[in-house]
């Protein structure tokens, strides 16, 4: 059995969640409900990127000790999680003793190999981004493209720095060859453009001044923080227990995939793995990069006051619900307009109209003929005819078009339905009639299959009801909704 480990981005915790990240997290579940019907053993990890400046300075705003403060906005995240069905396996905090451990041990790995110098600096620092940017990488009012409004503040400090231009050439074969696949192809053009321009070194550290003796501590150095992209990162493998649970990391490392979203492909296409191959450690296999939502038309913005409350959303709705909107309205690789009105829209008419009536119809004529159900329940994709479209959406992380793979196999058999109509054979040939409702309950149950990744509530309840030997109808899946 093949191991499958998946690694969501590691949210800051200034501020409590945005539909953006629970759209991620659904993303990542997906994947991993998807492998382990596959067969293999998955691993899924998230957790809070405590030790940013923005949490420091967001902590000091609200007047409450930083620890407090990163710790309750960090519970709003798990909550999150749980409210749409997404199960992590590590939830791993960037203020553990454990990750400061495995992270000033991945420090020292990089300085032995002498990537580690210190040089004073002068720099236009975003704090949103956690980034220093050339003058060129900004937009016409000098700002970050992903914060626009918010002026860049303008650093002079000694730090230390990562040989980042060492390893330019390396990288440029490791993103061509695929040796790491990154997700979709534009991203892995837009990566080697950026590395064939030239590799500018980066800083890795930050005054204890100007991080308020917040964060990582420097090894051998009390003046200085590491930086939140070098320890952040680290994430990923303190989780999994690098520098403190040899037998487990060794196990599950290196992460199979990232999943991340196009403002930060940088850090994990270029500035990750480069730091990886200087401590001599294994790299990532793959990288799947989203786009982001909009609400109703504009960037999500609090000045706006369009940030979608995505607890509040689960809330409302049911996971399944929210997460087939997600998934199913929305290219990963496009940005998409987020609205309430049409998650209802997609309810009714997808889900009510769609799904659920069919479900409940074939129930009830299974019910009406008394059919049994005598075929062994379907329970794997190798199971279902003719799946190789639906495979291949997934494996490319296309969760829209292997949605709409199983809504026309929804439609078709509705179309067979009222082709055939069974309703009218119950009267006049009770044994052609359960013959096309074995069809029916066949290619339902195959649905079920298909749906377990996005849905899982919702196929499971399909399973049990259709399972038999006999078949009854039950509450609608989906009530329709005003």
């Amino acid at each position: 059995m093949a191991k499958f480990f998946i690694t969501n981005a590691i949210p800051y915790v200034n501020a409590p969640p945005h539909v953006g990240h629970a759209l991620e997290f659904v993303q990542s579940d997906t994947i991993r409900r998807y492998r382990q019907i596959l067969g293999d053993t998955t691993q899924l990890l998230c957790g809070g990127d405590e030790n940013a400046l923005k949490n420091v300075q967001a902590a000091e705003a609200a007047g409450i000790p930083i620890q407090k403060f990163i710790d309750k906005n960090e519970k709003t995240f798990y909550e999150l999680s749980k409210k749409l069905n997404v199960e992590f396996d590590i939830w791993q905090k960037g203020s553990s003793k454990s990750h400061h451990e495995a992270s000033q041990k991945l420090w020292l790995l990089c300085d032995k190999n002498n990537d580690i110098y210190k040089k004073s600096y002068t720099g236009l620092y975003c704090i949103g981004c956690e980034q220093f940017y050339p003058q060129e990488e900004l937009d016409e009012n000098g700002e970050c493209f992903e914060h626009p409004g918010k002026k860049l503040e303008e650093v002079s400090e000694e730090n230390y720095f990562f040989k980042l231009s060492k390893y330019q050439n390396q990288l440029i074969k490791i993103i061509e060859s695929d040796e790491i696949k990154i997700f979709p192809k534009f991203r892995k053009n837009e990566m080697l453009s950026f590395l064939k321009s030239g590799l500018d070194d980066i800083s890795i550290s930050r005054s204890n001044k100007r991080a308020k003796n917040w964060g990582v501590p420097v090894p051998g150095d009390d003046n200085q923080r590491m930086y939140v992209w070098f320890d952040a990162l680290n994430i990923y493998q303190s989780g999994t227990g690098f520098g403190t649970q040899d037998e487990k990391y060794n196990k599950w490392w290196p992460a199979d995939l990232h999943v991340i979203g196009k403002g930060i492909i940088r850090f994990h296409a270029i500035y990750w793995p480069a730091i990886l191959m200087s401590a001599g450690l294994d790299l990532p296999k793959g990288i799947f990069v989203h786009e982001y939502f909009t609400v109703d038309g504009k960037k999500m913005s609090k000045t706006l006051g369009n940030v979608v409350n995505p607890i509040a959303l689960a809330d409302k709705y049911t996971a399944d619900t929210i997460r087939y909107y997600f998934l199913a309205k929305f290219s990963p690789y496009s940005d998409g307009d987020f609205s309430e009105e049409r998650l209802k829209e997609a309810y009714n008419s997808d889900l009510a109209n769609g799904l659920g009536n069919l479900v409940s119809r074939v129930a009830k004529l299974c019910e009406s003929v008394e059919y049994k159900q005598m075929k062994t329940t379907k329970n794997t994709i190798e199971h279902v005819s003719d799946s190789s479209g639906y495979t291949n959406a997934i494996n490319e992380y296309k969760f829209n078009e292997a949605l709409f793979f199983i809504w026309q196999k929804i439609t078709r058999v509705d179309q067979f339905i009222n082709e055939e109509k069974p309703w009218v054979l119950a009267k006049t040939d009770v044994d052609r009639c359960k013959s096309i409702l074995a069809h029916c309950v066949d290619q339902i149950q195959e649905i079920a299959i298909l749906l377990t990744p996005f849905m899982p509530e919702t196929s499971e309840k399909i399973a049990e009801q259709f399972k038999g030997p006999e078949i009854v109808s039950g509450q609608p899946l989906f009530p329709r909704i005003a």
